[in-house]
């Protein structure tokens, strides 16, 4: 991990760090506590469900392979229980299949082992400040494209009579598209919006997230609204067809 340390976080979070490594577990602690977090530690998955729980956490980093309980299951766990608490994953696998598994499973967002400590403070900044409510008195609570409409206040969203369930992650891309429909957005604009920083052109992030997106809102017998604009990026359109 990179050894670059500042006091950057100005509002009290309290993040929760899962990892039965412990010297990585030891080391994310100092670090974030160094950043100004409050860190709660857990050396196990069932030990990290039981403290999300009873805690009020505002992010997770979260190991992919521990005993008891593995990362997958607390993620899916997490989300079944319909909760949106950002999620770190850290994983030694490097393969794609992988890292999708983290990101099907409700993960916000994924690390290989190793990382730079520098890399993991951005991305959970990141994830943080996706999480923080910005008042803006000329964004619209709602916006409509075709029969979809995005209730941005409430969170919720529907396509025609069925009211879609989108994770963090979902919803905000869906409301960056649909925010900016007929508008052609590159890969590097949805990463930097989204995300925070641009993963690189060799990442499958956006594509699995858009995959997502498409088959909670191009429902059977609707019109699709999710386009790709090969070699530029993404847009939100009603197609012709």
């Amino acid at each position: 991990m990179g050894q670059t340390l500042r006091m950057a976080n100005t509002i009290t979070n309290r993040v929760l760090v899962a990892d039965d490594d412990k010297a990585v577990r030891e080391s994310l602690v100092r670090a974030l506590t160094l950043e100004g977090y409050q860190v709660d530690a857990a050396n196990d998955g069932a030990k990290a469900l039981e403290m999300i729980r009873v805690g009020e956490h505002d992010a997770l980093v979260l190991d992919l392979m521990m005993p008891v309980i593995d990362g997958l299951t607390v993620c899916r766990v997490l989300r079944s229980e319909k909760s949106r608490l950002p999620i770190l994953m850290l994983t030694a696998r490097s393969e794609t299949s992988d890292r999708v598994q983290g990101l099907d499973a409700g993960a916000d967002d994924y690390l290989p082992k190793p990382f730079a400590l520098d890399e993991l403070l951005a991305r959970l900044r990141a994830l943080l400040r996706r999480t923080s409510p910005v008042a803006s008195d000329d964004a619209p609570d709602d916006l409509v494209l075709d029969d979809l409409r995005i209730d941005t206040a409430a969170r919720r969203v529907s396509r025609g009579a069925h009211e879609l369930d989108l994770s963090k992650t979902e919803f905000e891309l869906l409301e960056l598209l649909v925010r900016n429909a007929g508008i052609v957005l590159d890969h590097s604009t949805i990463y930097d919006r989204i995300w925070g920083y641009d993963f690189g052109p060799e990442s499958k992030n956006l594509a699995v997230y858009i995959g997502y997106i498409r088959r909670k809102v191009d429902l059977e017998g609707h019109k699709r609204l999710i386009q790709t604009v090969r070699g530029v990026g993404y847009t939100a359109r009603v197609s012709a067809s």
